[in-house]
Parts: structure tokens; C-alpha cells; sequence
């Protein structure tokens, strides 16, 4: 995974700019400091008049060309993902972040073969986005939650990373890099993917994981910990460990098979691999703040 996309100075277009959401985000995200140099319009009849002074195009292949964007935030609804990816791709956009929820199974099994082949990185679907705290954020997390600090953040809820995050932030410890990985079976970049990126962020001083019951995603990540003999302490939260067996809830990605996914294994497969990991919000919120609030004044 190419290092040089999680820079504060990535040049970023949005796909879906001259929606509702699109134009309220791309606004919020400039202010924020992202460089958004372009958009996208959602459809051929939608406008092409500039969104707060960032031009609008009609596909990606000529926004990049004009802006020389590296990153894309797709804004755009399930059944246009696909070919909003196709067309991100076809332009040469090297990381995509989709925040949309609801994408088809079968798109997205085609899309993560595509971004994959292509060799970009896919963030999501399903997620609130990344951020380089008081540099840039592509995507909705909240101001409120984000503070530079030297916490990296791989999350697969994104509710429950704002309040933790927003709970160090008051003790004084803030984020290095955060990425939401997003909650979807299928998906983009997995929380085993982002391992070589925290281990070499310099500005990273330990990890936080927001994760979950349900997949194998703790557990790869536990394997992957082990593999690159992973310097930094590591954090874990995992949602859904009272959940009644057999209920429906939560994210998509939340299925236990046999005894893989049950909070169970992952507990013990991330305790193997070194990680501190936390029954609660509170505890984890302490544990974090004992071990980096020094480090974070």
C-alpha cells in the first residue's frame, strides 16, 4: 500500500459533488483543509457550474487530467457505485474512499477485483471516511472527534470510534492517522491490509482497532500483528460481545462461522498477538490515556 496517499496534501476530487451531500461535504472537507481540486457531477444533466470555487467535470478521466487528483470520495448511490469505481479507475485515481452503505454484494465483489487488479486502494464501502487530523479528511468524520495526536485509528464502526476518539481527545490524546475501514463483508482495504502502514507511519506511536463480532477480520488482523512483528501497542475494542446468539443486528459484515468470529476467538487471537484488549468503552479510554497522554501534552 502506497504511504505517499495518506499525505495531508493529496490532491482530491469528489464523484457525486453536485448532490445535496456531495456539495455540503466538498465544503466542509475544504474548510477542513483537504485538497479538493474537482468534482464529479452526479448525472449528464446535472450542472457543471463550480461548487465553492472547485470545478466540476463530467467524468473522472477529465478531472484528473485537469487536477492531477490521486484521490476520489464516491458520494454517489448503491446501484452507481460500480460504475463510479470503473470510471475512478479508468481515470487513474490510485485511492478510493466510498462512503455509501447498501452496495450490492455482487458489485462489490467485482469492484474489490477491479480496484485490486488495478492496484489502487479502496477504503470502504461503508465507511465515514480517513483523516489526518487538522490536515485533511476525506469523507464525514466529525470535527469533534479529530485532534493530531500520536493515536492510529482502524475502525470498523464508525459511531463508536467518534466517541472513544472523542473521549481521548478531551485527555489530551489525538490521532496520528484514522481510517475507517467500514463494516461490509466485502470490502476495500482489510484491518490485516493497513498493518504495513501503521507499522511505518512515523507519526504513529501505538494503534487503536475498533472492531466487532462476527468475520474473520480481528483474526487476520491478530496474524498479520504477528507476521510483521508489529512494534507499536495496540488497542482493541471489540462492539457486540453481549449480542444474544442468533440475533440479527449490526453491520453486514457481523456473521460468525463455527467458532471463527465469535468474540471468543478474536480475544484470544489478538491476546496472542500482543494486543490490549478492552471489554469497554471506559477501560480502553483509560488504557490509551495512561499509556500516550504524557507523550500527547
Amino acid at each position: 500500500m502506497d504511504s505517499t496517499l495518506f499525505d495531508p496534501a493529496v490532491p482530491v476530487i469528489i464523484q457525486g459533488i453536485t448532490g445535496r451531500a456531495g456539495r455540503t461535504h466538498a465544503q466542509l472537507m475544504q474548510r477542513y483543509g483537504t485538497r479538493v481540486v474537482g468534482g464529479v457531477a452526479t448525472s449528464a444533466t446535472a450542472s457543471r457550474e463550480p461548487i465553492a470555487g472547485i470545478p466540476v467535470f463530467a467524468s473522472c478521466r477529465e478531472a484528473v487530467a485537469a487536477t492531477k487528483a490521486r484521490a476520489s470520495l464516491l458520494m454517489v448511490p448503491p446501484l452507481n457505485v460500480l460504475p463510479a469505481v470503473k470510471d475512478a479507475l479508468a481515470g487513474g485515481v490510485e485511492l478510493l474512499v466510498c462512503i455509501t452503505e447498501g452496495v450490492p454484494v455482487h458489485d462489490a465483489l467485482k469492484l474489490v477485483r477491479m480496484v485490486r487488479d488495478r492496484g489502487a486502494v479502496l477504503i470502504g464501502p461503508s465507511t465515514p471516511g480517513i483523516a489526518i487530523p487538522g490536515r485533511m479528511k476525506i469523507g464525514f468524520l466529525p470535527d469533534a472527534a479529530l485532534k493530531p495526536g500520536p493515536l492510529g485509528v482502524m475502525s470498523k464502526s464508525g459511531t463508536l470510534s467518534y466517541e472513544v476518539c472523542y473521549r481521548l481527545a478531551q485527555r489530551g490524546v489525538g490521532q496520528s492517522l484514522w481510517i475507517g475501514s467500514g463494516g461490509d463483508p466485502v470490502k476495500g482495504a482489510r484491518f490485516a491490509d493497513l498493518v504495513p502502514l501503521f507499522q511505518s507511519h512515523a507519526q504513529t506511536q501505538a494503534l487503536l482497532v475498533i472492531g466487532e463480532i462476527g468475520g474473520t477480520e480481528e483474526e487476520e488482523l491478530a496474524e498479520a500483528l504477528i507476521r510483521a512483528r508489529f512494534s507499536k501497542p495496540v488497542f482493541a475494542l471489540l462492539a457486540g460481545t453481549t449480542a444474544p446468539e442468533g440475533v440479527t443486528m449490526g453491520h453486514a459484515g457481523a456473521l460468525i462461522h463455527g467458532t471463527r468470529g465469535t468474540a471468543a476467538s478474536k480475544i484470544a487471537a489478538l491476546g496472542k498477538a500482543g494486543v490490549r484488549v478492552h471489554a469497554t468503552m471506559h477501560d480502553i479510554v483509560e488504557d490509551v490515556a495512561r499509556v500516550l497522554a504524557p507523550t500527547a501534552a
